[in-house]
């Protein structure tokens, strides 16, 4: 089960990227410096994130806050649109110049979502090697499984779901996806010792 979610979440992460590129289109363009503030922004929040879930996993891991991690953007993409182009909108019209505007932007719109996203190979991997006692080839697969689903998630976003769907409506689907994934890790509760917790 654990290895599906991670899969899934890096699938969703370069989805929403890919994705994060038709939100910016009409106001900042495709430029190379759109492309630059994407990818550097979706870079450093997975980054932040791999920091983050480490430490966060530290402090008595369980599957419940493993749910938080991935209900929290769950709820940023579902209420995307909300948000999202007002935010764009904002700051196209504050003119910060065509290289600093669509990185404020970016910075605004994809840096915490991707950093809950990135938070979540290195606690997964945290509540594996508390049941497997494995640490080495438990981290790899993990990492492997989260690349491996980052690039099914670009291609298949890039080639078909664009074509398919739109922009709007793919960004809420992906925030069901991630919702429907974190609820039973927020009733189960399991700790890291494998000890059952209602509380």
């Amino acid at each position: 089960m654990i290895k599906v979610i991670v899969f899934t979440c890096g699938a969703l992460v370069m989805s929403f990227e890919i994705l994060g590129s038709r939100i910016l289109a009409p106001n900042f363009g495709s430029s190379v410096f759109v492309w630059g503030s994407l990818i550097s922004v979706f870079l450093a929040g997975l980054s932040a994130g791999y920091y983050l879930g480490g430490k966060f996993a530290d402090i008595k891991p369980s599957t419940r806050k493993l749910g938080l991690i991935i209900l929290s953007p769950g709820i940023l993409f579902m209420t995307f649109p909300l948000y999202g182009y007002p935010i764009s909108n904002w700051i196209f019209d504050l003119d910060l110049g065509i290289r600093m505007s669509p990185l404020f932007a970016s910075m605004l719109l994809f840096f915490l979502p991707s950093v809950f996203l990135g938070a979540v190979s290195p606690y997964t991997a945290k509540l594996m090697i508390c049941s497997l006692h494995t640490s080495g080839a438990t981290v790899g697969t993990l990492y492997a499984l989260s690349t491996l689903g980052s690039i099914v998630g670009t291609l298949l976003t890039s080639f078909y779901l664009i074509t398919i769907a739109g922009t709007k409506t793919l960004i809420m689907v992906e925030g069901v996806i991630l919702i429907a994934i974190a609820l039973p890790f927020l009733i189960m509760n399991i700790r890291c010792s494998n000890e059952q917790s209602d509380g």
